[in-house]
């Protein structure tokens, strides 16, 4: 049978007898099969249209024409190994160093954010000659077993905390130690960070490298305070360790403001490496690492090549030059920057409207909404999370949750998202709500209905 005639029914009986089960499906009660996409919709084999709110991957747009363009084109004259001199793979590192502070201006090409990862920490290790690492709580970096070891999310589920992972509290200034009525919040998550690196430094442990997402994300669509970045690499640096700035969920302009997300704790902030990935490509499988001119010096030392089979060709290079020129043309940073304010001004409406809505946080198009079950202790309201994404999906919108109580909906979709998503999403939502209030009088006894 054509996979163009099978039906959703077969196509999940085959997922289920070929893949593993950890290999999850949204919506796995009901999943879609979604078989076209262009813009900020997907289209199921029905041809129903769903706006999508999540896919940060698909950075400038599903299927993207120019986009789509440079890859075919490339790929008709030449797809080979970055061993051989080419335009396209110079041209892409001189672009993105334009959109660095100067200090960042080596480049590494990759295939994968945790590919980028993994290299970082390879790169912090080797400059640094430490091996200990200080990341965030409930932070995720990546696939691979090195990450998964400077992951939370993960290792708490798998082998737990190595003795060279040391964790600090996430600078969350709505669930955690320090909140919004902290004086200084961005200086007092930082002390924490500071007590870490000295418990470590007690037990003769060397710091290598502080890792943090400019914006973390699964921990909850977090924004940290400004100027906790600098503080945190004052820190970091006096205990011989590089700082991190993992951008790739939050990168290429997704904040508004800038075109970097850790650009938003200050103008002269400048971090050791940055990692790219996700958005870079649009779906095609390109990632980066950015580093200053000492930390890659002293990589190139060892004597070892860094070679890397598909990063950097000619056709992910194509691509990646292809979205910088989308999100020129289209002035897409701008476009988040005005979305999202407006898409956080209409959340913020309905905060006042339905008390489920306990914090609407974000930058651009990056926003979470803090689904609770009481104002006072903040108690995640989990099932009422899930409730409201299923009900949206009936709606045609997908969206997600995130966050360690899995309540915070989070919205990352593609850059071109209108003014007009933004008010029918809202609208939809407005309607979950109301209708969940009436049915249940409070949010706190919410049941599940079908």
């Amino acid at each position: 049978m054509a996979a163009d005639q099978r039906g959703k029914a077969a196509t999940l009986a085959l997922r289920r007898r070929l893949l593993s089960s950890s290999c999850r499906l949204f919506f796995p009660e009901d999943p879609i099969k979604i078989v076209r996409g262009q813009g900020q919709y997907m289209y199921d084999e029905q041809g129903a249209e769903y706006i999508d709110c999540i896919n940060n991957v698909a950075h400038v747009g599903h299927c993207h024409p120019l986009v789509v363009q440079a890859a075919h084109e490339q790929n008709q004259v030449l797809n080979t190994n970055s061993r051989y001199l080419h335009d396209n793979i110079v041209d892409y590192a001189q672009r993105l160093s334009k959109t660095l502070p100067e200090k960042l201006c080596v480049f590494y090409f990759l295939n994968s954010g945790s590919e980028a990862n993994d290299l970082a920490l390879r790169l912090a290790r080797q400059y640094t000659g430490h091996w200990d690492v200080v990341v965030l709580d409930h932070a995720y970096h990546g696939h691979l077993s090195s990450l998964i070891d400077i992951s939370p999310y993960k290792f708490r589920d798998l082998d737990g905390q190595k003795e060279w992972v040391h964790v600090a509290p996430l600078p969350d200034t709505y669930r955690g130690p320090y909140r919004e009525d902290h004086p200084n919040p961005a200086v007092a998550y930082a002390s924490e960070v500071k007590r870490v690196v000295s418990s470590a430094q007690e037990k003769g442990r060397k710091i290598a490298a502080f890792f943090a997402e400019s914006l973390p994300s699964v921990g909850g669509q977090i924004i940290p305070p400004a100027g906790y970045f600098p503080e945190v690499a004052g820190h970091i640096r006096r205990a011989g360790g590089v700082f991190v700035a993992d951008e790739i969920q939050v990168g290429f302009g997704r904040v508004g403001k800038h075109f970097w997300a850790f650009q938003l704790q200050g103008e002269d902030f400048v971090p050791d490496i940055v990692t790219m990935g996700k958005s870079i490509g649009n779906g095609h499988p390109v990632a980066c690492v950015a580093t200053t001119q000492a930390v890659a010096r002293a990589f190139e030392a060892t004597g070892v090549e860094y070679f890397n089979t598909f990063g950097g060709s000619p056709v992910s290079c194509a691509v990646g030059l292809a979205v910088l020129d989308v999100l020129e043309k289209e002035q897409l940073q701008a476009h988040a920057a005005c979305v999202g304010s407006f898409l956080m001004e209409l959340l913020g409406q309905q905060k006042a409207k339905h008390p489920i809505l306990g914090d609407i946080r974000g930058v651009g198009l990056f926003i979470g909404v803090d689904l609770i079950k009481d104002e006072a202790t903040r108690m995640p309201a989990t099932e009422e999370a899930d409730y409201v994404v299923s009900r949206l999906k009936e709606n045609y919108i997908l969206l997600s949750t995130d966050g360690p109580g899995r309540n915070v909906l989070k919205f990352k979709p593609p850059m071109c998202f209108s003014l007009d998503n933004a008010r029918h999403v809202v609208a939809k939502l407005d309607a979950i709500l109301t209708d969940m209030e009436e049915k249940v009088r409070s949010c706190e006894t919410l049941r599940l209905h079908s």
